[in-house]
């Protein structure tokens, strides 16, 4: 394929964003062809009748000459490899999610309750091994086993959480955005990673929308409806945002006298979670100001100003 590529006059190709397009697209870039990838989801409603790679390709053609086609940005060999980094964590957070949920079900079984989320589950695990709990031997063996791998994955989080940091730590664009509440070294460095050049977006609603923190439309006849949030784009990125701006929650019902008054009135009048998500939106514009406009001259107030 590269070869045939090689022989060919200067073109615009364009590929699905799939397994491997990013590489196939940095090849055709450096053979000096133009490299558009699509989301598959762009792609679909342009294939007519059965599915065949004739009409894949005769879709892909269509999508591309769209006007207002979005394309996903080309990422380099260093953010596909960051990108791989929190991906790796990412599962190791849901293994130990998971380990977690089978150590308290098998546990209830036995009538032992306890309370959700690590601390919890860390009881658990003290209570196990100090054999505070009456159990069968087979059954206290095999719940030890799912304490042991809950620690092991555990301890691999730690040192992903460490290399992000020491990651963070030396790009510039990382350590202003950790300065932003609620943001992180694991959240800027996703950020970097998964977002790629947001100066594709034209303004900051516009990353918002592709990380999925907008309200759903459902209008007609010049009747607008807004749902809940979209949650397109990048689950992992948009998670993490939320989750930091909770934190950010949770400092400002303990000391709302060091809190902005803006998230003070909005905790009265809105749920927890719709505020941490309505957070999480304006974070994104303040990223999307920071990583575009690159506003590094001065520490950003998240919600200070217009």
């Amino acid at each position: 394929m590269a070869a045939y590529f090689a022989q060919l006059k200067r073109c615009v190709v364009a590929l699905e964003a799939c397994g491997g397009a990013h590489r196939w697209a940095r090849e055709l870039i450096r053979l000096g062809h133009t490299a558009r990838l699509i989301a598959p989801h762009y792609v679909k409603p342009y294939v007519k009748r059965s599915k065949t790679d004739a009409a894949d390709a005769a879709a892909i053609c269509e999508a591309m000459s769209r006007p207002h086609m979005r394309f996903v940005a080309v990422k380099s060999v260093e953010e596909q490899a960051l990108a791989q980094v929190h991906k790796t964590r990412s599962l190791l957070v849901a293994q130990r999610t998971a380990l977690v949920n089978a150590l308290r079900a098998n546990l209830t079984e036995f009538g032992v309750v306890a309370a959700t989320g690590p601390a919890g589950a860390a009881r658990l695990i003290a209570q196990l091994r100090a054999g505070e709990i009456a159990l069968p031997d087979l059954a206290r063996q095999a719940l030890l086993d799912l304490c042991d791998m809950i620690e092991t994955t555990a301890d691999k989080i730690a040192a992903f959480d460490a290399r992000l940091e020491e990651i963070a730590a030396g790009d510039e664009a990382c350590r202003r955005l950790t300065k932003v509440p609620g943001v992180g070294p694991v959240a800027a460095g996703a950020i970097r990673a998964l977002a790629g050049d947001v100066t594709r977006f034209s303004n900051g609603r516009d990353f918002a929308a592709w990380l999925g923190l907008t309200p759903r439309q459902n209008s007609s006849g010049g009747k607008v409806r807004l749902g809940g949030v979209t949650k397109a784009g990048n689950r992992d990125l948009r998670s993490l945002l939320v989750i930091g701006q909770m934190a950010v929650l949770r400092h400002a019902r303990a000391r709302p006298d060091r809190a902005s008054p803006w998230v003070v009135a909005l905790i009265q009048r809105r749920p927890p979670l719709v505020a941490a998500v309505a957070m999480a939106a304006k974070t994104a514009r303040i990223v999307w100001a920071m990583l575009g406009k690159r506003c590094f001259q001065r520490t950003p107030s998240l919600w200070g100003g217009a």
